[in-house]
């Protein structure tokens, strides 16, 4: 619902400010008044192009605002939810155009791209008359608008949901089989390196353990060397460290025998003896374990050599080969298993193709009996609305396949195959014809004008309770009607708005006085300049503008009556 309005600069608004309100909102003024001007202002905020030279003389840029109370509106929630636009169930949509052709879309203070603001227009939005936010117009919408109104919405889900199930299906078998096709040009390789890793099998930790050793063997000459020379130090030579203990513990029994207070002394550096002997021994031990193996060098090469070998090729490390190693194994596993595996896949396929089948036939029988009863209820409120002789269909087409490809998403029905999608397996359009002897044409190519406005409202009078779009907006719905008709009209947006929030222009009085609220649209001169204005009537104004509307320029007694009596009209719901 549209709650405010704000329009500034545009074209001979200078600034206007107006709440709307639900139910029937009506908007009269004088031809040239400037009431097609403020819906022109309005679809900028739905996503329509700007023009630039509508921008007021001596602004700089125009500016049109429009906030929307969308609590209800699931859709558009859900698309400002995808857009990662905050909301708190209203919605601000601003449009700022400049007087040098630049063009600005904001959601929520949220700059935008255009398209985006136009996607939340097309869901919040119908513009009937010389415009172009008129949904009914294209043909994609009205198979959703048959589902609503024959209260299959959730099957149509359900149907997606499994048509989803049985694409999948059919990728995965697309998938399965290309792989297959390529893991039989690789099995010869996969065995290959899989006979490659596993004449090696190496182990975790492995090539670490053998640098290790491989550095100790290399270098054993050179550690024999300094292990000897360091025993030599310590313990074998006449310099050793034993030997000049054994020289200092005789001149330190000396002292002890003129000092004995150093008799700990000499208990230390015994133990210091100890201790030497002890790593001597060591050293003696590890001498003697020293291996000069030319063999195991080699050995040790050959092992290192294999296994940086299969780094290069397969990864960087021992565990990634293994890596590499499980996964080809899983692949070959898989080629021996592709027969089973694409069997299950096929199977489902099938299982799923049932089930969809069924539920296609369930959906167009019930979509083709809905049809029925649209086609005859459009009819007879087209005729109560001026436009007699007129015929209405709603074709559904359907495209059998001769060709069957397992590999496409077809449902079977019958004896018949058919061509499906995320809706089933029908199109759907609306054809027309509102004279005697002319041919049904698609709606899209009917005459435009007030025709169009009551065809969409006879369309919308039957689809009300069904159709989502929250406010309805016509221009010129009036245009080459009057007397009972005029009325028949009225009646007809007033029952509508009891499903929408209806925004209607008109001449007429007979649908004025209908209205819930009431808008007179006035061009004022002032400053040398002119200016349009809007403003909400109250009661007494509502009538005299009614009785203006019936009389002309000069209102009398009379027509205050008339438009009295036109304002108390008991509305009749169909």
């Amino acid at each position: 619902m549209l709650k405010h309005l704000h329009i500034k600069n545009y074209a001979l608004i200078e600034s206007i400010e107006v709440d709307f309100t639900q139910g029937l909102n009506i908007i009269t003024g004088e031809t040239g008044a400037g009431k097609s001007i403020i819906i022109d202002a309005m679809s900028l905020i739905l996503g329509e192009r700007a023009d630039t030279d509508m921008v007021r003389k001596g602004a700089e840029k125009a500016i049109v605002e429009g906030i929307f109370d969308i609590s209800n509106n699931k859709k558009v929630l859900q698309l400002l939810k995808e857009s990662q636009i905050e909301t708190d169930n209203e919605l601000i949509l601003r449009r700022e155009v400049s007087n040098k052709g630049t063009s600005r879309c904001f959601v929520n203070d949220s700059p935008v791209q255009l398209t985006l603001m136009k996607s939340i227009g097309d869901l919040l939005v119908d513009l009937h008359g010389q415009h172009e936010h008129q949904s009914l117009l294209h043909s994609e919408t009205h198979i959703d608008l048959l589902d609503d109104f024959a209260g299959i919405t959730e099957m149509v889900i359900q149907y997606k949901n499994l048509y989803e199930q049985l694409t999948n299906e059919i990728e995965n078998l697309k998938i399965f089989e290309m792989k297959e096709l390529q893991l039989r040009e690789k099995k010869e390789l996969y065995e290959l390196q899989l006979k490659e890793i596993n004449n090696v099998s190496p182990v975790v930790g492995e090539d670490s353990q053998i640098e290790t050793d491989l550095k100790i063997l290399e270098n054993s000459e050179k550690i024999n060397e300094l292990a000897k020379t360091f025993y030599d130090f310590i313990y074998d030579s006449d310099e050793s460290a034993i030997a000049v203990i054994g020289k200092a513990r005789k001149i330190l029994e000396q002292l002890i025998k003129i000092d004995p207070s150093l008799e700990n002394t000499l208990n230390e550096l015994d133990t210091a003896n100890d201790v030497i002997k002890e790593l001597a021994f060591t050293i003696r031990s590890y001498i003697s374990n020293i291996e000069f193996n030319p063999q195991k060098l080699e050995q040790y090469r050959t092992r290192l050599g294999q296994i940086s070998y299969l780094k290069k090729k397969y990864g960087a490390s021992i565990e990634k080969i293994l890596e590499f190693r499980d996964n080809i194994l899983k692949e070959l596993n898989l080629l021996e298993n592709f027969g089973s595996e694409l069997h299950k896949i096929s199977e489902n396929i099938e299982k799923i193709r049932n089930n969809l089948s069924q539920l296609a036939k369930n959906i167009s029988v019930k979509r083709k009996n809905a049809a029925k009863i649209i086609d005859e209820q459009i009819v007879k409120v087209l005729s109560e609305l001026g436009i007699n002789n007129s015929r209405f269909e709603t074709k559904i087409f359907n495209s059998s396949i001769k060709n069957l490809d397992n590999k496409s998403p077809f449902v079977r029905i019958g004896k018949e195959c058919f061509e499906t999608n995320a809706k089933g397996i029908d199109t759907v359009e609306f054809y027309i014809s509102t004279n005697l002897g002319e041919d049904l044409k698609p709606l899209a190519k009917v005459a435009s004008g007030g025709e169009v406005s009551r065809i969409m409202l006879a369309i919308k009078t039957i689809l009300a309770k069904s159709e989502k779009l929250p406010l309805l907006i016509f221009d010129e719905i009036d245009m080459g009607i009057s007397g009972k008709i005029a009325q028949v009209v009225g009646v007809s947006l007033k029952n509508l708005s009891n499903y929408h929030q209806i925004i209607a222009i008109t001449h007429l009085p007979q649908i004025a006085a209908l209205a819930d609220s009431h808008y007179l649209v006035e061009k004022i001169e002032t400053k040398e300049r002119t200016a349009t204005y809007i403003r909400k009537l109250q009661d007494k104004d509502r009538i005299y503008q009614v009785a203006k509307l019936l009389s002309g320029t000069k209102v009398t007694d009379a027509s205050l009556k008339s438009a009295e009596e036109l304002m108390n009209y008991k509305q009749i719901k169909r």
